[in-house]
């Protein structure tokens, strides 16, 4: 079995700061996990805490069933995939796959033997006397994982491995990461800042802030049923809008318009609250159905500030009056999407809101547009603790 188990782990540097604090997380045996989050939360110290690279301050690290925490690195029976691969430049690829068989005292025959396997598993077979310097960066990160796979180990852990690869060969990288994993079904964890890296490769996400695990669940689970304001403004992309909003005789008041109030916040008493919509839940109203529109959801009237057409996908930037919406759960995630394309020039007063739209909506921009948004896929936040008022998933019942 190899299940990985992190009872409370915590860990204090030595100037006093906390970068992991009290982390509890069960990983099932063949499961693919995913830690995500913005840089500094935590997620590769969490990694390192259970590869052994770094001590744990409080708390336990199980591998198997067995408590790891005085183990050397060596003696856990994990295997690590690094970003900036760790490979030796003088050594081929034969020699780089096998190296850490060689050092436990493996036959030649046998070490051979799972480095043909695994380099044809990973289409390296034509590759295996070649030097890393004459291999692309695709192919560099396939060694370093070769090498992972060659020792068989209880569990792969990897540190945001393919972020050193540009756009489209992450994209492929992903895709063939994702294929290794279920074909070995190896326990893995997985380190990555990028959401949607982690939204398509993991069975599961567990998403961290300062330290703190947020939310584990599905990717469609964190997706559609985020627990805070930060997993629902960190998962999804383009991000969730977020608009000050307030409840009250059972309707909810936003900047575009009223709503009716979604059933699972009917107890909430009224007051100000923080609403969030997908882009996915706006769309040109001209593209919608008359009695759609009749049901539910609400019409605006709105000045396109940016356009952004990507074939398949059609982005509409827009604003609306709003006094903004003050949580530091979303200025953790506005400093994170500094640099991000479809920032719009806003005054004072003015909140943006991007749409996705179907790819025909004949809508441009600096013209004015009719738009509808799909109220009943309004969440609803408490603006003091972040905290959803619309999730469905209930919290599971203390032990």
């Amino acid at each position: 079995m190899s299940e990985i188990t992190l009872d409370g782990i915590s860990k204090v540097f030595d100037d006093g700061t906390e970068a992991v604090k009290d982390m509890d997380l069960e990983i099932g045996d063949g499961e693919f996990m995913i830690l995500v989050g913005p840089s500094g939360c935590g997620k590769s110290t969490a990694l390192r805490m259970i590869a052994g690279l770094e001590d744990i301050s409080r708390g336990e690290v199980k591998i198997g069933g067995e408590v790891v925490n005085d183990r050397a690195p060596k003696d856990r029976d994990i295997a690590m995939v690094f970003q900036n691969y760790a490979l030796y430049p003088h050594m081929t690829v034969r020699e780089n796959m096998g190296f850490a068989l060689k050092l436990a005292g493996v036959e030649k025959e046998e070490i051979n033997r799972q480095v043909e396997g695994a380099a044809e598993t990973l289409d390296l077979t034509q590759h295996l006397d070649r030097r890393p310097a004459n291999l692309s960066g695709g192919q560099r990160q396939r060694v370093a994982m070769g090498r992972a796979i060659v020792r068989n180990p209880k569990a792969f852990l990897m540190d945001e491995p393919l972020s050193n690869l540009d756009a489209k060969l992450r994209v492929q990288m992903r895709t063939e990461v994702a294929k290794l994993q279920s074909r070995l079904e190896t326990t893995t964890v997985y380190v990555t800042h990028d959401q949607v890296e982690a939204m398509t490769l993991g069975d599961r996400v567990a998403v961290m802030r300062a330290g703190v695990l947020q939310q584990v669940g599905p990717p469609a689970e964190l997706y559609d049923d985020p627990k805070n304001l930060f997993v629902a403004g960190f998962i999804g992309s383009p991000a969730m809008n977020f608009m000050p909003a307030e409840i009250e005789g059972g309707r909810v008041k936003l900047p575009i318009g009223e709503a009716e109030l979604p059933e699972e916040a009917g107890g909430h008493g009224g007051g100000k609250v923080v609403a969030g919509l997908r882009p996915e839940s706006f769309e040109d109203a001209a593209m919608i159905d008359d009695e759609l529109k009749r049901k539910r959801g609400v019409t605006i009237e709105a000045e396109i500030d940016l356009v952004e057409s990507l074939g398949s996908d059609l982005y509409a930037y827009f604003h609306v009056e709003s006094e903004g919406v003050e949580s530091d759960q979303l200025a953790d995630l506005a400093e994170e999407s500094i640099g991000e394309t479809g920032a719009a020039s806003l005054r004072e007063g003015e909140e943006q809101i991007v749409a996705r739209l179907d790819p025909a909506s004949g809508i441009k921009r600096r013209e004015r547009a009719t738009l509808w948004a799909d109220t009943s896929k309004l969440h609803l936040f408490d603006p003091e603790s972040g905290e959803s008022l619309t999730r469905r998933q209930p919290e599971p019942a203390a032990a």
